[in-house]
């Protein structure tokens, strides 16, 4: 592959697009947007569609998640350390889940 090929190749990437099923819980939900790629926002979720090739990470900082806020980050059911969330890639399906620290007793 020439270097010709690469590039065609990258544009091609970056113009393709994925479906990922957002949860924000607890006061997150108040910065869930009111709609998504699947339709309106349906209680604590919304479908995004995202740049093919988009972090965890990304998502985050594109809805203005107060970081103070972000505890829990959850890719189909497996945590994500907040030191691999910039390079947690999101796939077509995935389910992102995001909750705030949780107090209690």
């Amino acid at each position: 592959m020439g270097p010709e090929d690469r590039v065609a190749a990258a544009v091609v990437a970056r113009n393709r697009s994925m479906r990922v099923t957002l949860k924000l819980f607890a006061m997150l939900s108040d910065h869930l947007p009111a709609a998504g790629a699947g339709g309106p926002r349906q209680g604590n979720e919304v479908v995004l569609e995202l740049p093919e090739g988009a972090s965890a990470q990304g998502v985050i900082e594109q809805l203005r998640l107060p970081p103070r806020l972000v505890h829990l980050v959850l890719v189909n059911g497996v945590y994500i350390a907040p030191q691999a969330r910039a390079s947690h890639l999101l796939m077509d399906g995935d389910e992102l889940a995001i909750w705030p620290p949780i107090a209690g007793g």
